[in-house]
């Protein structure tokens, strides 16, 4: 009898991320945007053996495959609408990254800077450029093989349309002195992108972003983004 894959199967967690971004709000749009972006893989109790990562340390980048565990729900809808298309132009969801999906899993390819061995936690994959919420659950991860994964010639879709561009920051170097020196390059990078909703353009609206310890104000007109608080929350 001609065995058929299973309909559903059951995915297990084998590790959590640690970003600097507690809410959605501010994260990249994309995996890679911001290299100085830290993080930190820790996996679950399971799967802390050493030798699951042999060898990969030999890999300047690795795929993560994730939960969007902000987004997860009991129905899905054929179409989405692409922030980056103005939040009103219908996409197929599967023409689209978009979170709500019928397996709400994200993929992203982030730089592997070091892998180190904690007594209490075991090997901790500290990697740069990731687009994850504080927390987000993670499903697998695999070395980036640059041969079979890079394509030159790949064509880009609608999103060829809409290429990412960047704002000038301007803040009081008394507000940069409050982010701590390590963190700066990370966080400029991130308000260079943008983290507004690409509809919203109000010179005159101050938004509030949490990352990591600090709450981060600023207010937009054109193409320049001007800090106007920083606070530890």
């Amino acid at each position: 009898m001609k065995q058929t894959a299973n309909e559903a199967m059951i995915l297990k967690v084998i590790a959590h991320i640690h970003t600097a971004f507690p809410t959605k709000f501010g994260i990249p749009r994309q995996s890679g945007l911001v290299d100085s972006l830290r993080g930190e893989v820790i996996f679950t109790p399971e799967y802390r053996n050493p030798d699951a990562v042999r060898g990969l340390e030999d890999f300047s980048h690795i795929w993560l495959v994730w939960q969007f565990s902000g987004a997860v729900r009991d129905t899905w809808s054929p179409t989405v609408r692409p922030p980056r298309l103005g939040g009103n132009t219908r996409m197929g969801v599967f023409a689209t990254r978009s979170p709500f999906r019928p397996n709400p899993l994200g993929l992203s390819s982030v730089k592997l800077e070091a892998i180190e061995f904690r007594q209490d936690v075991g090997p901790v994959l500290i990697v740069r450029g990731a687009d994850l919420m504080d927390g987000t659950p993670i499903y697998d991860i695999k070395p980036y093989i640059p041969y079979a994964d890079c394509h030159a010639d790949a064509a880009g879709g609608f999103t060829a349309q809409t290429q990412m561009h960047k704002l000038t920051v301007e803040a009081p170097e008394t507000l940069w002195a409050k982010v701590p020196a390590d963190e700066r390059d990370a966080l400029r990078g991130v308000l260079e992108n943008d983290p507004r909703p690409s509809y919203q353009h109000d010179p005159e609206r101050v938004y509030g972003m949490e990352f990591g310890p600090l709450e981060v104000h600023f207010k937009v007109d054109g193409e320049m983004l001007t800090v106007t608080d920083i606070s530890r929350r």
